[in-house]
């Protein structure tokens, strides 16, 4: 039976794949170091006890009727106060902020609202999902593959030849899957591209849009700081959507609390595709969020400690593959900048098993790497990298830090067999 194009066409999920892969072998009684899956464990990452005592309350006061379609106007104006506290934007809270159930409605949204059949979306690869978003919409795709000089993060001067006709820029920083961001002057020559971009174009154009994606904002290490577009460049306010929410800043994926920011004419708009779609965050858990966003003492000490057990996961697994390196295996990694992920490297095509097999391709590595070294990673392919990248995201959201130690041996004992 013949289905419509897009179900017939669309790719399904390489981590749901290899997330399922390393389930069974969990079952049947191996050991897996699992770092596949961009998702905290509740046991290791609670989220903030706050805020759980809010959506305790907030069901027992019976909040559990539909919410109006574009939050709850508490919601909206909780998050008004918390991104300009802290970030420094401002935005009205009955007509520039909308509440989803999360960041991915609000993403489909925006491409929905934004593009049209046929029209460029220009994305870098790797990168969370874009691949997808655009087939949804049977637009075109514009990629850029990215370099690892460049911590996988797209530059002006490999985007400026192709925005010339394009509608939507889609950016992520900090970035999924690479745990790396812009820097100041990274982000301000794209954002002035845009700027001349849009300069160019007749009134009856469409302008050029940006989709930022910050959802992990908050999540920041060592030197690092996190920059928007509007922030620099406050002429981007009528061309930029902001993708964010609570799902990764407090350890609450499965609460399904997100929301966008953007111009009134835009908003609107995802308002109205948003409240067909029905993909509104829970009320108890929209009421909670309004009070627990406003805590500025509870939210402060909770991040201290939350950004602090991440921050020593990343580091103390970048320092043992920098080890691995300096003792002559063709692995690397780059320091961690943000969000809950290391870039890690397995240059090891070409290389011999003990048992005599050829690593002929990446996949053998990745599957070398599962079932000798018990490590589970997502490889770049995942996110639109090439096929021959050697390139792979670590998630330290379900890592226990005591096994730091004996992960790491473990893989040691699986390259030093390689020859």
């Amino acid at each position: 039976m013949k289905l419509s194009h897009l179900a017939e066409t669309l790719i399904g999920s390489e981590i749901i794949k290899l997330a399922s892969e390393i389930k069974e072998k969990i079952a049947k009684g191996e050991k897996i170091y699992n770092f596949t899956i961009g998702d905290f464990d509740p046991k290791i990452f609670p989220i903030p006890a706050a805020f759980e005592q809010e959506i305790v309350n907030a069901y027992r006061d019976h909040y559990t009727n539909y919410p109006p379609a574009d939050g709850i106007p508490e919601l909206r104006k909780a998050v008004s106060e918390f991104i300009d506290t802290r970030e420094g934007l401002r935005y009205d809270p009955a007509s520039e902020i909308v509440i989803s159930c999360g960041g991915r409605p609000i993403i489909y949204a925006t491409y929905r609202t934004i593009v049209d059949r046929g029209e460029k979306i220009v994305y870098a690869t790797p990168s969370w999902n874009n691949n997808h978003y655009t087939h949804f919409l049977e637009a075109e795709h514009v990629v850029l593959e990215t370099k690892a000089e460049n911590d996988f993060m797209p530059t002006a001067a490999e985007l400026k030849p192709l925005l010339k006709g394009a509608t939507l820029l889609a950016l992520c920083s900090p970035q999924n899957p690479t745990g790396t961001a812009f820097g100041k002057q990274q982000l301000e020559d794209i954002c002035d591209l845009v700027i001349a971009e849009n300069k160019s174009r007749s009134e009856d154009e469409k302008p050029l849009y940006i989709l930022f994606d910050q959802m992990y904002w908050v999540l920041t290490f060592a030197q690092t700081k996190h920059y928007t577009p509007v922030g620099l460049r406050p002429a981007l306010r009528d061309y930029t959507i902001f993708i964010d929410g609570m799902s990764k800043s407090f350890a609450a994926t499965g609460v399904r609390v997100g929301w966008a920011l953007g111009p009134k004419h835009v908003i609107s708009k995802m308002k109205s595709i948003l409240s067909h779609v029905g993909a509104w965050s829970p009320m108890a858990e929209q009421k909670a969020a309004a009070k627990y966003l406003v805590q500025k003492e509870n939210i402060d000490s909770y991040l201290a400690h939350f950004k602090g057990e991440i921050e020593e996961r990343l580091f103390s697994i970048h320092e043992g593959f920098q080890s691995l390196k300096a003792a002559g295996h063709q692995v690397d990694s780059i320091a961690p900048q943000a969000a809950i992920y290391l870039t890690l490297k397995f240059d090891l095509v070409g290389k011999t098993t003990a048992d005599g097999s050829l690593l002929a391709d990446q996949a053998a590595v990745t599957s070398y790497i599962l079932n000798e070294a018990k490590l589970g990673l997502v490889p770049f392919v995942a996110f639109g990298a090439a096929k021959n990248s050697p390139w792979y995201r670590l998630s330290v959201g379900t890592c226990v830090k005591e096994e730091i130690p004996s992960m790491l041996t473990q893989l040691k004992n699986a390259l030093e067999k390689l020859k």
